[in-house]
């Protein structure tokens, strides 16, 4: 059984692989006309959707391994550290999903997104940055 878990584990971070992408793609906004501004809004709201998904699996499957006996005994504070950061990427790649919303509804319309792209492109940098702390903090994870 822990060696399904550690591969749905890794399933899951392959996923949350999105969050890394993200900030570069939001970066194309301004480049594109308001058609494929749509198109590229669309497409970052399923890849957010996918990078949620992957990170409920890390959360369910990362429970599993910390509680498995067999793996070290990470420090009460690494847990917490670690719950608190994918809380926050969580929060904030629903926040996100509203402006990328209101973006394709916009583009649509014809209307100017250049404020709602200025705010996602801000919630995409600090998704990237939390998404590079937990890649850190499970690369070098604090046992007793």
């Amino acid at each position: 059984m822990l060696e399904v878990m550690l591969f749905l584990h890794i399933v899951g971070a392959v996923g949350m692989g999105v969050y890394a992408i993200l900030p570069f793609v939001v970066g194309k906004f301004k480049q594109i006309s308001g058609a494929a501004q749509e198109g590229l809004a669309r497409g970052l709201i399923a890849g957010g959707r996918i990078g949620q998904y992957a990170l409920v699996l890390q959360l369910l499957t990362g429970g599993y391994l910390i509680s498995n006996s067999e793996m070290p005994d990470y420090t009460v504070g690494w847990m917490i550290t670690i719950i608190v950061v994918f809380v926050a990427i969580g929060a904030l790649s629903g926040v996100v999903q509203g402006p990328l919303k209101k973006i394709a509804a916009a583009s649509v319309n014809g209307e100017n997104a250049s404020s709602l792209i200025s705010k996602v492109r801000t919630l995409s940098v600090l998704i990237f940055v939390l998404f590079m702390v937990i890649l850190w903090l499970m690369q070098v994870p604090w046992t007793k």
